[in-house]
């Protein structure tokens, strides 16, 4: 791991990328996010943990607002998010997503799934686009599968593309709702690896997971969410070693004891 304990420990040091001040979310009667404070780093490798139901997701997807919040604010390099139009479109190529189902266009090449923002989005040229896309493609294992169409590849060879797709917008920022919940398990350790190379390249990540070795690895910091709250903010360290509250040390022990 090319990162150092200091930097694992010292919190900030780091210029805020995205802010999240206040936020609640209802769904109903149901609170889902409830007074959420919390701020990434940039350069930073957040990993948001918790029991099914906790808010995780929801908080993730209201990041680039796929999920409208009741109250509070959300900024992203200093910019609130939009309501709608033009604004939303500028800052959702700023922030990439990576969703658990891939969100591929069936129709469309694996080059052509990637060069397609770029070119439509960030007004790249199609030799431009289809260049950085084949070096993308190259960097996450799929090169060779530039041609085909995502029906062609395994769920774990569909997630990288999608990483690819997210990386060729060159995002500030990149989302990730469970990216390897949907993969058979002999897929997700070759998910797991591109975005442990991206968290040691420097990118900004936010990623919802279940996949404890990779918060542990590649996290600069834990969030721990329940009942729509943040209970516990730590280093992997502190939080798999001594949890502080009960809630996570329930979780950690369901969890750790299989």
């Amino acid at each position: 791991m090319a990162k150092t304990t200091a930097v694992r420990v010292v919190r900030d040091d780091r210029d805020p990328l995205v802010v999240i001040s206040g936020v609640n979310k209802h769904y109903g009667d149901l609170h889902v996010l409830n007074e959420i404070n919390t701020q990434v780093g940039r350069g930073e490798v957040v990993v948001v943990l918790g029991p099914s139901g906790s808010g995780k997701s929801t908080l993730c997807r209201a990041i680039n607002r796929l999920e409208t919040i009741d109250s509070g604010t959300i900024t992203i390099d200093g910019v609130p998010l939009p309501e709608e139009g033009k604004g939303l479109a500028k800052l959702r190529a700023d922030v990439g997503m990576v969703f658990q189902q891939f969100n591929l266009f069936a129709h469309k090449t694996i080059l052509e799934n990637v060069t397609l923002g770029p070119i439509k989005v960030r007004g790249m040229s199609r030799k431009a686009a289809e260049e950085k896309a084949m070096a993308l493609l190259d960097r996450v294992g799929i090169a060779n599968q530039a041609k085909k169409l995502p029906s062609q590849l395994s769920g774990g060879q569909q997630q990288r593309v999608a990483i690819a797709r997210s990386l060729a917008m060159d995002p500030k920022v990149i989302l990730l709702d469970e990216p390897t919940s949907a993969l058979d398990p002999e897929m997700i350790n070759e998910v797991l690896e591109v975005m442990i190379g991206l968290a040691n390249d420097g990118m900004t990540m936010v990623a919802v997971t279940h996949e404890m070795g990779f918060a542990r690895k590649a996290a600069d910091r834990i969030l721990f969410m329940a009942d729509g709250q943040i209970v516990e903010e730590a280093t992997p360290e502190q939080f798999f070693t001594d949890p502080q509250t009960s809630r996570a040390q329930d979780f950690l022990s369901k969890i750790l004891g299989h």
